[in-house]
């Protein structure tokens, strides 16, 4: 059992070391979310399961606070109102629970913040489409090949796909990133060091 554990960091560091070649990307998804948020904008966010409590953390992260103290920031996770998730599966399709709100939400100078470990999560595939007919850019983070999300993304668009094949090791990465993220916003807002 020991040794299943040890697999578990050496494969979690391992893929880590591997996606920190984003950087690049990461630090362009950062400028494009502060300058929305110095646009007024807001950042919504979407994801499934695991990926729909990193769609949360992240909003909570800018809605309270990451590290330094300043006031919130504009972010939603359309993964949390049950009353809304339900009426619209029920009154027309589970793969229209993030595009309907998307829709009635996202304004041009918003950005979308879409999370599948696979890319290929139908839901948040219109959603993305959803923001892209508002006028929104999408930050994307992705794993595997990217899927049908990689595909779905404009120039504009950033996608950040971990070199990944386990969701496990997708998510792991992913968590880091959305701490990236909120971390060179702050920095970008307030001058940090």
């Amino acid at each position: 059992m020991d040794e299943r554990v040890l697999d578990h960091f050496r494969e979690s560091i391992a893929i880590k070391q591997s996606s920190a070649e984003l950087a690049p990307l990461i630090v362009a998804a950062a400028r494009m979310m502060t300058q929305a948020l110095l646009a007024d904008g807001k950042i919504l966010a979407c994801g499934n399961g695991g990926s729909a409590a990193d769609a949360q953390h992240f909003s909570g992260e800018l809605l309270n606070r990451f590290e330094l103290e300043r006031p919130g920031l504009p972010a939603i996770a359309l993964t949390t109102d049950s009353s809304t998730l339900t009426s619209i599966a029920n009154d027309y399709d589970f793969n229209d629970v993030f595009a309907k709100q998307v829709r009635a939400l996202g304004h041009p100078d918003d950005v979308l913040l879409a999370i599948s470990t696979s890319g290929n999560s139908e839901n948040v595939l219109r959603a993305i489409h959803s923001a892209h007919e508002r006028g929104m850019k999408v930050v994307a983070l992705t794993g595997r090949d990217g899927g049908a999300i990689a595909q779905a993304l404009h120039a504009e668009d950033v996608e950040l796909r971990v070199p990944a094949q386990r969701t496990c090791r997708i998510q792991e990465v992913h968590i880091l990133i959305i701490h990236c993220l909120c971390d060179l916003i702050d920095a970008e807002l307030l001058g940090a060091e």
